[in-house]
């Protein structure tokens, strides 16, 4: 399970695309909303060198361009839904459920 955090403002468009991502494709994310003003925006310049957003941490990755981190996901995604059977859950099978 990876650990992902979005950094982002509420009005900030490429933030708002990269939110609706991670929605879509159920990818499971802290949300860090950060202040209007950049220079008021410490946090990111701590983990990223800069003050722009929407950045994206995923473990030891730091992603600051948007269509970086859109790939990432994507990426990430993919990744998940070529995971082993084992690591898959269990899908009830309703049908079949009551055969000999």
């Amino acid at each position: 399970m990876h650990s992902v955090t979005l950094y982002h403002t509420e009005w900030c468009p490429e933030c708002v695309l990269v939110r609706s991502l991670l929605d879509e494709l159920e990818i499971e994310y802290k949300s860090v909303t950060v202040p209007t003003v950049r220079p008021f925006r410490k946090q990111v310049f701590e983990i990223s060198g800069q003050y722009y957003v929407p950045v994206l941490v995923d473990g030891d990755t730091v992603l600051t361009e948007t269509s970086d981190i859109l790939d990432h996901l994507d990426a990430l995604a993919s990744t998940a839904s070529e995971a082993t059977p084992e690591e898959q859950e269990p899908v009830e099978d309703p049908v079949h459920e009551n055969l000999p």
